[in-house]
């Protein structure tokens, strides 16, 4: 029979296996409050930033009469976009204008048509760049172009919301020229009103995961193939 010591000296001791404390259950809830508290953590943060990038963007608006530069680019992705770098050309407020992301089968002739600009000044002061595929190969083919022309100066277009994106990708590229925003705004958002309205937060918060995955690949950078169509501090403004 067991004594009196043996029943009182285990009293209150774990049971063990092989000579080993059983503490595999201990670690496992500790290293999942962690991961919970992580996870938590990474959603505040995106939750945080996307509150920040949807203010910015909501507030930036269009310059009303923005300063002379050498040339302006404009990324394709709406007819207003168009419209608003064309009036830019026509007002003088750039020498050329590149129109960079042109679907491959669209003529210069139907291009003109389409956005109604001035026939001769299409013809002597447009350049159309039809390689760039997305928002980095704009910022390739737009950096190319500004390297052979010697521009020390560039209005960007584009909408509001793709405007924190785009300088981003330009400005790692265009060393040498300085870029102006020209934030083409469709839709007045700086009440708040993205908040109730599905569409506008469905692209803000898919701009805003782009954004971030630019950024990321900045600071983990991503070797571009060859046939790849490739802050800025965000100051100002839909694709």
């Amino acid at each position: 029979m067991m004594d009196a010591r043996d029943s009182t000296g285990t009293a209150g001791q774990m049971p063990v296996v092989g000579g080993r404390v059983r503490t595999g259950p201990s670690r496992l809830r500790t290293a999942l409050r962690v991961a919970s508290l992580c996870l938590l953590l990474l959603m505040a943060l995106f939750a945080g930033g996307f509150g920040w990038f949807a203010s910015k963007v909501s507030h930036m608006t269009t310059p009303a009469n923005p300063a002379k530069a050498d040339a302006i680019i404009v990324l394709t992705g709406g007819q207003a976009r168009l419209d608003a770098a064309l009036d830019l050309l026509a007002s003088g407020k750039g020498e050329r204008l590149l129109i960079s992301g042109v679907h491959p089968s669209a003529s210069r002739r139907q291009l003109q048509a389409a956005t109604g600009g001035d026939k001769a000044l299409f013809s002597c002061c447009v350049d159309i760049d039809r390689a760039a595929l997305d928002t980095i190969g704009n910022a390739e083919e737009s950096a190319k172009w500004v390297e052979s022309h010697a521009y020390g100066s560039v209005i960007l277009v584009t909408n509001n919301y793709h405007m924190p994106r785009s300088l981003l990708e330009m400005g790692r590229l265009l060393h040498g020229a300085k870029l102006e925003p020209y934030p083409v705004v469709n839709t007045n958002l700086d009440n708040g009103d993205w908040l109730t309205k599905p569409e506008a937060l469905r692209v803000l918060l898919t701009e805003y995961s782009k954004y971030l995955l630019a950024l990321a690949r900045g600071i983990v950078p991503v070797r571009q193939s060859a046939d790849s169509v490739a802050l800025a501090e965000v100051s100002t403004a839909k694709d």
